[in-house]
Protein backbone atom coordinates (compact mmCIF):
# COMPACT_ATOMS: atom_id res chain seq x y z
CA UNK A 1 0.00 0.00 0.00
CA UNK A 2 2.74 2.45 -0.80
CA UNK A 3 -0.42 5.00 -2.49
CA UNK A 4 -1.88 5.68 0.96
CA UNK A 5 -0.70 8.60 2.81
CA UNK A 6 0.42 8.18 6.28
CA UNK A 7 -1.68 10.04 8.82
CA UNK A 8 1.59 12.82 9.27
CA UNK A 9 1.73 13.14 5.56
CA UNK A 10 -2.09 14.16 4.98
CA UNK A 11 -1.80 16.81 8.43
CA UNK A 12 1.57 18.30 6.63
CA UNK A 13 -0.17 18.42 3.00
CA UNK A 14 -3.39 19.92 4.98
CA UNK A 15 -2.01 22.23 7.02
CA UNK A 16 -0.29 23.32 3.56
CA UNK A 17 -2.89 23.87 2.01
CA UNK A 18 -4.30 25.75 4.92
CA UNK A 19 -1.53 28.06 4.68
CA UNK A 20 -2.24 28.73 1.26
CA UNK A 21 -5.52 29.37 1.85
CA UNK A 22 -4.78 31.88 4.53
CA UNK A 23 -2.47 33.62 2.15
CA UNK A 24 -5.04 33.83 -0.52
CA UNK A 25 -7.39 35.42 1.87
CA UNK A 26 -5.21 37.71 3.02
CA UNK A 27 -3.97 39.19 -0.40
CA UNK A 28 -8.12 39.50 -1.07
CA UNK A 29 -8.20 41.57 1.37
CA UNK A 30 -5.53 43.75 0.67
CA UNK A 31 -6.34 44.37 -2.85
CA UNK A 32 -9.90 44.99 -1.61
CA UNK A 33 -8.54 47.60 0.99
CA UNK A 34 -6.90 49.21 -2.12
CA UNK A 35 -10.37 49.64 -4.26
CA UNK A 36 -11.77 52.83 -3.78
CA UNK A 37 -15.63 53.15 -2.80
CA UNK A 38 -18.30 53.76 -5.34
CA UNK A 39 -19.42 56.89 -3.80
CA UNK A 40 -16.31 58.17 -3.72
CA UNK A 41 -15.49 57.33 -7.03
CA UNK A 42 -18.67 58.78 -8.29
CA UNK A 43 -18.28 62.30 -6.16
CA UNK A 44 -14.33 62.43 -7.47
CA UNK A 45 -16.11 62.10 -10.89
CA UNK A 46 -18.88 64.98 -10.97
CA UNK A 47 -16.14 67.19 -9.35
CA UNK A 48 -14.08 66.11 -12.23
CA UNK A 49 -16.93 66.71 -14.61
CA UNK A 50 -18.02 69.58 -13.29
CA UNK A 51 -14.24 70.85 -13.49
CA UNK A 52 -13.69 70.17 -17.37
CA UNK A 53 -17.09 72.06 -17.42
CA UNK A 54 -15.79 75.02 -15.91
CA UNK A 55 -13.17 74.89 -18.01
CA UNK A 56 -14.85 74.67 -21.39
CA UNK A 57 -16.52 77.70 -20.77
CA UNK A 58 -13.61 79.96 -19.49
CA UNK A 59 -11.95 78.92 -22.77
CA UNK A 60 -14.80 79.34 -25.13
CA UNK A 61 -14.76 83.34 -23.05
CA UNK A 62 -11.40 83.70 -24.01
CA UNK A 63 -11.93 82.66 -27.44
CA UNK A 64 -14.38 85.18 -27.68
CA UNK A 65 -12.13 88.39 -25.64
CA UNK A 66 -9.77 87.04 -28.14
CA UNK A 67 -11.98 87.75 -31.43
CA UNK A 68 -13.35 91.00 -29.66
CA UNK A 69 -9.61 92.15 -29.87
CA UNK A 70 -9.32 91.53 -32.79
CA UNK A 71 -12.25 93.25 -34.17
CA UNK A 72 -11.30 96.24 -31.83
CA UNK A 73 -7.64 96.14 -33.19
CA UNK A 74 -8.99 96.22 -36.94
CA UNK A 75 -11.53 98.70 -36.16
CA UNK A 76 -9.67 101.28 -34.17
CA UNK A 77 -6.01 101.03 -35.57
CA UNK A 78 -6.07 99.56 -38.69
CA UNK A 79 -8.86 100.87 -40.46
CA UNK A 80 -7.99 104.66 -39.55
CA UNK A 81 -4.23 104.23 -40.34
CA UNK A 82 -5.71 102.81 -43.77
CA UNK A 83 -7.60 106.22 -44.08
CA UNK A 84 -4.77 108.29 -43.20
CA UNK A 85 -1.56 106.73 -45.46
CA UNK A 86 -4.19 105.57 -48.87
CA UNK A 87 -4.59 109.39 -49.36
CA UNK A 88 -1.05 110.17 -49.01
CA UNK A 89 -0.06 107.16 -51.16
CA UNK A 90 -2.83 108.39 -53.69
CA UNK A 91 -1.15 111.96 -53.54
CA UNK A 92 2.74 110.83 -54.05
CA UNK A 93 1.85 108.07 -56.80
CA UNK A 94 -0.53 110.80 -58.93
CA UNK A 95 2.46 113.40 -57.87
CA UNK A 96 4.98 110.99 -59.80
CA UNK A 97 3.43 110.29 -62.72
CA UNK A 98 3.09 114.08 -63.37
Amino acid sequence: MPDELTLGELARRLDDRTGDIRDDIRGLSEEMGKKVDQKLYDIRHDALAARVATLETLREKDAEKLVATRRWLIGAVIVPLVGILLPVIILLWQGAGS
